[in-house]
């Protein structure tokens, strides 16, 4: 079995697509078709370039504000690698020094 190949669309491409999507008189899996990609691909650019284009209060992310919040969560994740890291090295330091706290929790 081989694993399926992802298409890889330009930014021109992507924007042409997307502006015969909203002003064709065809329908979205129409203009998919004939563009020959993925109805969902298509329907999904449309989604996002909607949201990016007027922002309301529906809960949907526009662009910038998803990069931010991947942004975030790598951070997060960073952070939280140093702090168990940190506590790890404490840890460890309190054992090798034989300090009564880690006596008397029983470490080496």
């Amino acid at each position: 079995m081989s694993a399926k190949v992802r298409k890889e669309y330009t930014p021109e491409q992507k924007a042409e697509a997307i502006r015969m999507a909203l002003s064709s008189e065809q329908s979205v899996s129409e203009v998919a078709r004939t563009l020959d990609m993925a109805e969902s691909t298509l329907n999904r650019w449309v989604h996002q370039h909607k949201v990016d284009s007027h922002p309301s209060d529906t809960g949907a992310l526009t662009t910038s504000e998803r990069q931010e919040l991947h942004r975030l969560r790598r951070e997060v994740k960073q952070l939280q690698m140093e702090r168990d890291f940190i506590k790890k090295a404490a840890a460890w330091r309190c054992c090798i020094s034989k300090s009564p706290c880690c006596v008397m929790k029983g470490f080496p």
